[in-house]
């Protein structure tokens, strides 16, 4: 996998149907950089992430398995994609168990937990990642089926997923969302995705203070334009073409660029004083957050 992350501001027109598929995009997303080396961040830590079949999700799976960490990967249905991700995690000697379906629903979110409880017996890292966005122009264009679909799998998803693993986490174990920088800036076309992403800000903050006794931090990562499918899937191909055109660094970022943001707040011998606050890889945007 090519590890130059460095991107052209202008790609390729292209478009995709949501989900999006990470092998059908080019310039192929960037998710591993196989000269840096692990040293056992995570060693024998066992990780719950949900959307790890591309992007994000995928580079920070990948990455917590070069760390030592056992991989879950919940993801909708993109086959193909939670494929590559799990042949990655094995190729860095971990495993990693991958359980489709649709994260709306608070029964296969319990499902799904209940599946890895009976393949690795606990859960020490949880990462909220897998989100939905559709881009409109006007309110109006924002129907309640939509709005339904996007709450529930950006935020509902969370709530369901913390109150199924917290049983099996124990003192020291860690807990990172995916929120995003259109929380903290809004997004003209994408209200009602950046006001999920508000939301789980919100969230990360109060289930910190909330948890905090019980020695189970939280914590959120806020990236900015980074090369995923969901990119593709959710624009059309003027904008992919100039996604991330817009920020100080002038181009989008490569998901291997955000996973260490993830690693860092996973990992108890470096973020162990360190809760209810979020990372902002967003190519230099100033948020003030």
């Amino acid at each position: 996998m090519q590890k130059n992350t460095e991107q052209k501001v202008i790609r390729e027109p292209q478009e995709q149907e949501l989900p999006g598929s990470e092998k059908d995009m080019n310039p192929n997303p960037v998710f591993d950089n196989p000269d840096r080396k692990g040293s056992g961040k995570l060693q024998n830590k066992i990780a719950f992430i949900t959307g790890a079949d591309s992007g994000i999700g995928r580079a920070v799976a990948v990455l917590f398995a070069k760390e030592g960490a056992d991989i879950i990967n919940v993801y909708l249905n993109e086959h193909e994609d939670a494929k590559v991700t799990s042949e990655h995690v094995e190729r860095y000697g971990r495993k990693c168990l991958s359980i489709p379906g649709d994260i709306t629903h608070e029964d296969f979110c319990k499902e799904a937990v209940h599946q890895a409880i009976q393949e690795f017996g606990k859960i020490d890292i949880l990462v909220n990642n897998a989100a939905v966005q559709f881009d409109q122009k006007n309110i109006e264009d924002i129907t309640t089926e939509q709005l339904q679909k996007t709450f529930h799998t950006n935020i509902f998803a969370m709530f369901w997923f913390v109150k199924a693993v917290l049983p099996y986490m124990a003192k020291g174990s860690a807990i990172v969302n995916s929120t995003s920088v259109t929380a903290y800036r809004g997004s003209a076309s994408l209200i009602d995705y950046a006001s999920t992403k508000g939301s789980i800000l919100a969230f990360t903050r109060s289930l910190s203070t909330n948890l905090v006794e019980k020695g189970i931090r939280v914590n959120a990562v806020a990236p900015g334009p980074i090369w995923t499918p969901l990119i593709v899937a959710s624009f059309d191909a003027e904008k992919v073409a100039k996604h991330g055109s817009d920020v100080p660094m002038k181009h989008s970022g490569q998901p291997v660029e955000v996973a260490p943001s993830y690693l860092f707040l996973a990992c108890n011998d470096d973020s162990s004083y360190i809760t209810g606050q979020v990372i902002h890889p967003n190519g230099g945007e100033i948020v003030n957050g």
